[in-house]
């Protein structure tokens, strides 16, 4: 036996995250634990003097290894929590993030109704994450959700029925909203937004393993956006809100963008860090 316990090789683990530029090195190689020991969190917490089995060993260490390589933890566990949710995330989809829910904050502020019987349209869903959060805010609400890649579709798919949505949400595949009809009462989406000579310059969790088509909004990162607004200005009720994730530096271009789409009311929304994350639009109020 080594004598390190499963302390030690906690903290083994989390300085090789942090010597990998991992910023949450402590609390990723944790989740990684918990994943090798393949036991309860409160079980494990019982057991953290004691030493690791070898085949234990050597799960945690594989684990580590592919972080230590910049795999997001997301694909290692191959979930991602989400809201109140928690959901599979594959190298087809974005992983769901925590600014997004600054769009469902949005959401729930503008309809403080919970059982309204809304009609939601996702555009661009990815996982899932944003229409699935939505419906489980609003029992008696239905949503439609559209994306361009059939793959994405299929994760999505697989967490509306792990999270038992899936009978009040139909996915459909094709480009944007194209061909769809309205009306509904909100439209969301988190769409392309990195501009195409930025996304190199990610963080390789970003750059090397979530999907490009996902990532980027043409040259300048904003090329999505007209094209949505007007689609909103179409698919939405009279009075209805169009919510969407916009890059940290895209809320003046949003409002322009906004006001030549004939919105009648354009709100700037800013997540946790202060950064502009959302822009909400109405087109008759």
């Amino acid at each position: 036996m080594s004598g390190l316990t499963r302390s030690d090789r906690l903290r083994l683990a989390a300085e090789r995250l942090k010597a990998a530029g991992i910023d949450e090195a402590a609390d990723d190689a944790r989740r990684l634990l918990l994943a090798a020991f393949d036991a309860s969190p409160a079980r494990l917490l019982t057991e953290m003097a004691s030493e690791m089995p070898d085949a234990e060993l050597g799960r945690f260490d594989a684990l580590i290894g592919r972080r230590e390589q910049r795999e997001p933890l997301s694909h290692i566990l191959g979930t991602q929590p989400f809201w109140t949710l928690e959901l599979k995330v594959t190298r087809d989809v974005l992983t769901p993030r925590a600014d997004t829910e600054t769009l469902i904050e949005a959401a729930l502020a503008a309809f403080p109704d919970r059982r309204a019987p809304l009609r939601i349209l996702d555009i661009a869903t990815g996982s899932g994450a944003i229409i699935l959060a939505l419906l489980s805010e609003f029992p008696n609400a239905t949503g439609a959700a559209t994306d361009i890649s059939e793959a994405a579709l299929a994760v999505a798919q697989e967490n509306a029925d792990l999270t038992g949505l899936a009978d009040r949400v139909s996915f459909q595949h094709q480009s944007w909203a194209d061909g769809l009809e309205g009306p509904f009462d909100l439209l969301v989406s988190n769409p392309p937004y990195i501009a195409t000579a930025v996304i190199d310059e990610l963080e390789p969790e970003v750059r090397a393993y979530e999907p490009r088509m996902a990532l980027e909004g043409g040259r300048t990162g904003f090329e999505p956006y007209p094209h949505l607004f007007a689609e909103a200005s179409r698919l939405l009720v009279p009075g209805g809100l169009a919510l969407f994730e916009i890059g940290y530096d895209q809320g003046v271009r949003a409002r322009e963008a906004a006001s030549e789409a004939g919105a009648k009311e354009t709100r700037i929304l800013k997540d946790l860090a202060g950064h502009d994350r959302v822009v909400s639009l109405r087109f008759s109020v």
